[in-house]
């Protein structure tokens, strides 16, 4: 058995979107705030929390009047929202990545479910939510779902991903071999003669994506126009990765 993740595209309606802007809002809070803490513990006494000191302090936030909007937040999204900030800690430590940063609003949104997620016929059930969310489904979903994601692009569309243990049933084996080298100017030369061409996407789109820039230039901050352009230069770049992947994928599969 494999840890295998499915990825797709969901509709929500308003409520629920307005329900998921605040998992959005409550995961970016927990994570900015005892990100926080652990800066101030190590700056005034040089003292480093752990995954546990911050878990016993949002109980203790949860029963403050002040955080009463929390109820409606799945409280694991919450928990793993700390599980998060424990591994950027740890791999910083390790010397594996940067120190962590605070989230914003303005980045790409997610958060995680690790529990309670059930998924039929295109319906996905999250806890919390009264009514199932619409999923595009564009294969089915196999094995038994162990957590999903829920995450929303900065062009404004949802997504998630659906993480299940499943059986892996491998490729036959055959005789062929062959030897890929990867370049610059072409992206992979085989042994056998075959080439794939490294696409110029960026120069296709660079005028683009330059005249979509400067109206973004023009608007003013804090203005819902200024909102607007930022979704339509977002798109513009959400178009050229999603042509670069597609290229890519197109290439492995054949190889």
């Amino acid at each position: 058995t494999v840890t295998k993740t499915f990825r797709y595209r969901i509709y929500p309606t308003k409520e629920q979107a307005v329900l998921l802007a605040k998992h959005f809002g409550a995961k970016r809070f927990v994570f900015n705030y005892f990100l926080d803490q652990r800066k101030q513990a190590y700056l005034e006494s040089k003292k480093s929390l752990n995954y546990y000191d911050n878990a016993k302090a949002l109980t203790e936030i949860k029963k403050d009047p002040a955080f009463v909007w929390m109820k409606e937040i799945n409280s694991q999204s919450l928990q793993a929202a700390l599980r998060d900030l424990d591994v950027a800690y740890n791999r910083f430590f390790r010397k594996e990545a940067r120190f962590p940063r605070f989230k914003s609003k303005r980045d790409g949104q997610s958060f995680r479910i690790p529990q309670f997620v059930e998924y039929e016929s295109g319906q996905l059930w999250l806890p919390k939510f009264k009514d199932p969310i619409e999923v595009r489904e564009d294969r089915p979903l196999t094995g038994r779902i162990l957590f999903a994601t829920v995450s929303r692009k900065t062009t404004g569309k949802y997504f998630v991903s659906i993480t299940v243990e499943t059986e892996h049933v491998p490729y036959p084996k055959n005789d062929k071999a062959v030897g890929v080298d990867l370049g610059v100017k072409t992206l992979a030369v085989c042994s056998d003669g075959k080439t794939y061409p490294n696409i110029k996407v960026f120069k296709k789109y660079q005028r683009k994506l330059a005249y979509e820039q400067r109206q973004l230039a023009k608007k003013e901050k804090g203005k819902n126009s200024r909102k607007r352009q930022r979704r339509v230069v977002a798109k513009v770049y959400e178009r050229m990765t999603n042509i670069r992947l597609n290229h890519l994928h197109q290439v492995s599969s054949r190889l």
